[in-house]
């Protein structure tokens, strides 16, 4: 076994790859910085540009298995630009990858673990949502995970196995939600947002990169949830957070029109509600170590 790996440098990439270190399992990676290809000592990098076109074939030599995390973040203002920045960033860069795959006729890859994004369900405040359940282009964030995943399925135009992890809010020590609300947390100064019903569907980064390696060395094909089987309302999530870092939440519910004025459009993540099942990846006999939310941040505060 052998991975290649795109996204490396970010906050769940780079927990893939000191896994992987760890497992002695021989790792390439892509990065579009040319300073950050020797990032890692127990990894190999490789320079890309999918914006131009540009990759480096050699990433592919010997390599068995593809962890595809490549995505600009969607926490940031949703501009005009930044939007076409978030799209681009995941399609064309899917489109590459298969391009170069569909050139490189003796390539030894086998089986493909793409990330996706629990975004392309349809915002419900009460249906527990499988991976049976329909999604459409019904928003921007929708159309962006729809057409990702498309590109997506080029992979198994080539004989290629492929998995795709629909990815909830991803709970980590040093990135993500519980950092950026660290201090109004310990000040007791975070409150839900709009009605606080909202489904959160969360997964702990530890159980995330397990998900990831273990789809990947078991070859598992098909789309999957990757979120905790114990989702909260927003309300509770808040309230766990403030508890973990030592405070409690008194603030009453943030009104809707104060969220949307400063985020725009990216406020949508704030009031959209995910109730997603994780029933699909706990049949495959996956076991997470975080299934609860309070331990999770526990854990991690």
């Amino acid at each position: 076994m052998k991975i290649l790996i795109t996204g490396a440098t970010g906050l769940v990439g780079k927990e893939i790859v000191k896994k992987g270190n760890e497992l002695d399992i021989p790792i390439h990676f892509l990065t579009t910085n040319s300073l950050k290809v020797n990032r890692f000592s127990g990894a190999k990098g490789f320079y890309w540009n999918p914006k131009k076109n540009e990759i480096d074939k050699a990433c592919f030599e010997g390599v068995t298995h593809l962890i595809h995390l490549a995505g600009a973040t969607i926490s940031k203002r949703w501009t005009t630009n930044y939007k076409k920045e978030i799209w681009e960033s995941r399609v064309l860069g899917t489109q590459l990858l298969v391009e170069t795959l569909q050139q490189l006729k003796h390539h030894s890859l086998q089986h493909v673990v793409a990330a996706s994004a629990v975004g392309c369900y349809t915002s419900d405040y009460e249906l527990l949502q499988t991976e049976k359940t329909p999604v459409t282009s019904h928003s921007f964030l929708s159309k962006v995970v729809v057409d990702w995943e498309k590109a997506i399925d080029g992979f198994s135009t080539l004989s290629i196995s492929v998995t795709k992890l629909r990815i909830g809010l991803v709970l980590a020590a040093d990135g993500g939600v519980v950092l950026a609300l660290k201090w109004p947390a310990k000040l007791g100064l975070i409150a839900a947002l709009g009605s606080g019903k909202q489904g959160q569907s969360w997964i702990h980064l530890t159980d995330l990169v397990q998900l990831f390696l273990t789809a990947s060395q078991e070859k598992w094909e098909g789309v999957y949830n990757a979120v905790s089987p114990h989702p909260v309302n927003q309300k509770e999530f808040m309230h766990h957070l403030a508890k973990a870092y030592g405070s409690f939440m008194w603030l009453p519910p943030m009104p809707t029109f104060l969220v949307r004025i400063p985020l725009g459009a990216m406020s949508t993540l704030m009031f959209n509600s995910h109730w997603i099942s994780a029933s699909k990846v706990e049949a495959k006999g996956f076991k997470f170590e975080f299934p609860e939310l309070k331990h999770a941040l526990s854990n991690l505060i």
